[in-house]
């Protein structure tokens, strides 16, 4: 059973008008699919500048039809789940025949794969990325949301979350069913070693720049322990604003180092920045699975991140060093280690990325689930 099939991706996230980068790792899983199928997106979001309840827009894009409906906030939650529902009654009606169902994050948007599946018999499977399973965030989760989500989950033909950290989490909450977990995906044919490296040392960092997440404000305070230490270098940080940071920024009054903020670019814009990079930096408190540490190894960029979530699951020792999060002395110390070390193994840093990561890996091993949910029902 190998035909082409036609997948509809039921996203809660995706990258939109309002909202230009939410969701990207998801709109990666479905031009992945795309290469073996047909995929159609389906997003919803609201969007406070509507002159009418719905908007409707429709867009090919990178080869897959993008059906995203712009509705009119509402603090009603009946009426925000009807102009929710009336959207994707009316998107549903333009698509042809769907063969599979790839659901994107669990609520609210789950309740339509349900729909598709008792009433249409169109099986579906989960691909999960949220960090609100993980502690302390899980607290946050209402009694409604947990419900209707593990009604969501014993339906699902498979559920994919990320790593096998967030698998646990799930099963912690109750949220039962077959897991097989799949991890994001890289673009492993835009990015590769270079041997151009910055003439001076260049470490990078890639986010939303959230502190409370990200740790932004810890990363900034070892730069400046970092100045003290071997003088010039740069540290770039690409991907949000740095308003909430100059405060920070003046107090440390750097002297030598290049501190740079990059509010966020495309993909390809980004490429060769981590490629001149000589390491790339994570010190988040809390993280699933981020795109950014796999992306390194595939530009053979070696990184150093703090050991939560799932990170550790795809990280090989010789790529880098794991340390405690919000250790600052450690972050230092592994830092100066990576200073002083030339890299050579870049190349096997991508053959990793593009044995587990690319887009050809994640389309066969999703095809694989589909073709195994279609000869269940």
């Amino acid at each position: 059973m190998n035909q082409k099939l036609h997948i509809l991706f039921l996203c809660g996230w995706y990258p939109s008008k309002i909202l230009p980068t939410n969701g990207d790792f998801i709109q990666r899983h479905a031009e992945a699919v795309n290469l073996n199928h047909k995929v159609s997106v389906l997003h919803i979001i609201s969007n406070k500048n509507n002159a009418t309840k719905r908007i409707l827009d429709y867009q090919e894009i990178n080869g897959i039809d993008t059906y995203i409906a712009y509705i009119k906030p509402s603090e009603n939650p009946i009426i925000k789940f009807i102009r929710f529902f009336n959207s994707y009654r009316q998107v549903i009606a333009q698509i042809k025949k769907i063969d599979h169902v790839h659901l994107n994050t669990l609520f609210p948007i789950g309740l339509f794969a349900l729909h598709l599946k008792w009433y249409h018999k169109i099986p579906y499977i989960i691909s999960e990325h949220w960090s609100g399973y993980n502690k302390p965030f899980v607290n946050n989760i209402s009694f409604s949301n947990k419900f209707i989500s593990k009604i969501i989950t014993k339906n699902a033909a498979f559920i994919c979350p990320v790593s096998d950290s967030l698998k646990n989490a799930m099963l912690n909450l109750g949220l039962k069913g077959n897991y097989v977990p799949v991890p994001n995906v890289v673009n492993t044919k835009l990015l590769h070693p270079t041997n151009k490296k910055q003439q001076q040392y260049t470490i990078i960092h890639i986010s939303n720049m959230k502190d409370d997440i990200k740790n932004i404000s810890g990363m900034l305070s070892v730069a400046k322990s970092l100045e003290n230490t071997i003088g010039a270098f740069t540290w770039k940080f690409i991907g949000g604003p740095v308003e909430e940071f100059k405060p920070l920024i003046k107090n440390l009054n750097f002297k030598l180092a290049n501190i740079e903020f990059i509010e966020h670019i495309s993909q390809e814009e980004l490429a060769p920045h981590i490629q001149t990079a000589h390491l790339f930096v994570l010190f988040s408190n809390y993280e699933n699975l981020p795109c950014v540490i796999l992306e390194s190894f595939s530009c053979g960029t070696p990184v150093i991140s703090t050991n939560v979530g799932g990170i550790s699951e795809y990280f090989p020792d010789e790529f880098g060093y794991l340390i405690e999060k919000q250790n600052e002395s450690q972050l230092l110390d592994k830092i100066h280690l990576m200073h002083e070390k030339i890299v050579t193994n870049g190349e096997e840093m991508w053959q990793y990325a593009a044995q587990n990561f690319s887009k050809e890996t994640i389309a066969n091993r999703f095809s694989t689930l589909y073709y195994k949910s279609l000869n269940k029902k």
